[in-house]
């Protein structure tokens, strides 16, 4: 099997899936490829946190030209798969000379697939985009192709609870594969100052009380699958369940807009988090740190693409309130805008490379220790 992900995310994906029980994990570029049976297809699809999609390839074959690719399709038995009274997708991704357009390879590939019914059958199954029986994924690097089933269907970053989202939303797998590079064990009081819409507090909190993360979620492609089983799944659900753990600390979001507020309080009301996750409408700037223990620190500030901010005060800001407000605490804070690092004043302990959305960023972490009004801090090599 395949597991998609972000770049960057590679490694923290591969741990997750050799804790999980997965065999043969080995990384790729945003892909890990490991092995398992259908039950582990299952959890791989309920647990991770930082998968977008996982993938079955089926078949692999070499590809020069459209007719190549025709003749591949067409050596697949879909009636494995598939009836003339069920529908099916196609989704492409090409890195290919041959093959510039993705479109056209899925198209190609559709008609494959339903000539094979036509000659089979007299009759075809249908093309639906939006809910397929069976969602089939083409994969062109270079001069080979890998056709796999897409067991997950919508992306995997789709937990279920986000009913409601601010300006610009961190996606789910970002949040979690950031909180996981971060070190957060659930271990310690966590806070995201800039909460928006409540994702990196609620997947915080998912991490700390290990919920799986896609538990929330109303479906996976696999459920619509020939081999479907319902017993089997409920099973997985159960024993993901069973290692639920309690949480003895706090998780607090600020947000100094009271719409953000609003919809991160409702978010957290559909992960079911109320118990753990307390959001206020505050401006962080005019905050003080509220424990005396360890404080882990997360967060998403604007970058200046979709808010219009001065980029120059308000990275200051953030490095003035975290010297002079935030002893003992390890912050992390992720920005598209890499030259606005310079203006916070403290020197990074780490920077990792991640991609928000099409974005290149920059993961950044900072340690105030205790002790100095002025919040020493260290460079790591």
């Amino acid at each position: 099997m395949v597991a998609k992900t972000f770049y960057g995310l590679e490694e923290v994906l591969a741990k997750e899936l050799q804790l999980l029980g997965a065999m043969k994990v080995k990384e790729g570029v945003r892909m890990v490829s490991f092995e398992g049976d259908k039950g582990f297809l299952y959890k791989a699809n309920l647990a991770l946190r930082t998968a977008l999609k996982i993938l079955v390839p089926i078949k692999q074959f070499a590809v020069y030209n459209e007719n190549n690719l025709y003749k591949g399709m067409q050596s697949i038995d879909w009636t494995k798969y598939l009836s003339v009274h069920q529908s099916f997708a196609i989704d492409s991704t090409v890195f290919s000379d041959q093959f510039n357009n993705s479109l056209f390879v899925s198209l190609k590939g559709k008609d494959a697939i339903v000539d094979q019914f036509r000659d089979k059958f007299g009759k075809r199954p249908n093309v639906d985009k939006e809910f397929p029986d069976l969602r089939i994924n083409i994969h062109i690097q270079k001069d080979m192709c890998t056709i796999s089933l897409d067991s997950s269907g919508a992306s995997l970053h789709h937990r279920g609870y986000k009913m409601a989202t601010n300006i610009a939303p961190i996606n789910e797998v970002l949040a979690a594969g950031m909180l996981l590079l971060s070190g957060w064990d659930g271990r310690s009081h966590f806070m995201d100052p800039m909460c928006g819409s409540g994702t990196l507090l609620i997947e915080a909190a998912m991490i700390a009380c290990n919920i799986p993360a896609n538990i929330n979620r109303k479906e996976f492609a696999f459920e619509r699958w020939n081999d479907w089983d319902a017993d089997l799944f409920d099973k997985i659900q159960e024993s993901l369940m069973k290692r639920v753990r309690e949480f003895h600390y706090t998780i607090q979001g600020y947000d100094k807009a009271p719409s953000a507020v609003i919809k991160a309080k409702d978010n957290v009301r559909n992960a079911n988090l109320e118990d753990y996750i307390k959001v206020d409408n505050t401006n962080f700037f005019e905050t003080s740190k509220q424990t005396e223990e360890p404080l882990h620190m997360v967060f998403n500030p604007p970058y200046g693409e979709r808010l219009d901010i001065n980029l120059e005060r308000f990275y200051r800001e953030i490095g003035d309130t975290l010297k002079q407000a935030y002893p003992g605490t390890e912050a992390w804070f992720i920005t598209a805008n890499i030259e606005a690092l310079k203006y916070v004043g403290l020197r990074p302990s780490r920077k990792i490379k991640l991609f928000n959305g099409k974005l290149e960023a920059r993961f950044a972490k900072y340690e105030l220790y205790e002790g100095s009004k002025k919040g020493k801090y260290i460079t790591q090599n």
